[in-house]
């Protein structure tokens, strides 16, 4: 999803260098207001510990330091908000869904920014209420083509293909390549070749290959899955898996892996 995304704290969660600055601003920030409030402090200085522990890929670690302030301040949306991406990101999905739904239930104004919310949904099998967190993402954030990627995913288990794709949300200007091919590919315009094609397109640096490598294959995979064609789909998921990048999304490939070893197995 595009990174645009607000956590709890209305910032956003990626762990490039300036989103990393903005996050301990934010935390730094709740140390001040919190500080004369010794009862409070504590909590800042583990919730501080546990996106610290989250940047670091010690999942497990931060799931137990939010459980921990969580029992302290069992209406501190935020914990809800990062504990609920680790849980996701441990393969915690109902443990996952239940802290979005918290979340949201504190801070209901949030609810149209909770994309991830949507993401675990889809992986509970709420596919209803997945479908309507991406429709509400839509009034926060219109061009992200990735919302409407899963909005139509979501509505394919209980409406199918043909009705998901001619019920997908408008999406015009999402310039990340290869989105706009994607978006084609998911209304039926184009095919997985020309996206992958598309990706690898120009004259994109390494990183940004990788970059567009890995979404063109996580989204043809999941394209040919909704089609009925796991066979097809798998490469693609393993490959984004594999060559997976510093992003929610990136763990969302790796979840998806997993699953399909499951189900292998």
């Amino acid at each position: 999803m595009r990174q645009v995304q607000s956590s709890a704290i209305d910032l956003p969660m990626t762990f490039n260098l300036l989103e990393r600055r903005m996050r301990w601003f934010a935390l730094s920030l709740l140390v001040v207001l919190f500080s004369w409030r010794p009862a409070l402090a504590e909590e800042t200085d583990k919730l501080s510990q546990a996106l610290k522990a989250a940047q670091e890929n010690k999942s497990q670690e931060a799931v137990a330091l939010l459980s921990d302030v969580i029992k302290e301040q069992p209406d501190l949306a935020d914990a809800y908000y990062w504990r609920g991406r680790e849980q996701f990101r441990i393969g915690e999905i109902e443990k996952s869904l239940a802290d979005f739904n918290k979340l949201v239930e504190l801070k209901p104004k949030l609810e149209p920014q909770q994309w991830e919310r949507g993401i675990t949904a889809w992986y509970a099998g709420k596919y209803e209420l997945g479908a309507k967190q991406f429709e509400l993402y839509q009034t926060y954030h219109d061009q992200d083509v990735e919302n409407s990627v899963w909005r139509y995913l979501c509505v394919v288990p209980t409406e199918g293909v043909e009705k998901a794709r001619k019920n997908m949300l408008p999406i015009s200007e999402d310039k990340r390549v290869p989105m706009m091919d994607i978006y084609e590919m998911y209304r039926g315009n184009k095919k997985p070749e020309d996206v992958l094609a598309a990706a690898k397109a120009g004259e994109p640096t390494a990183n940004e290959l990788k970059q567009r490598m890995f979404y063109a294959n996580l989204y043809v995979g999941l394209y040919y899955e909704s089609l009925g064609k796991p066979d097809l789909a798998r490469p693609h998921i393993l490959d984004a898996a594999k060559n997976r990048i510093g992003h929610y999304m990136g763990d969302v490939a790796v979840i998806h892996a997993k699953r399909l070893g499951k189900e292998k197995k």
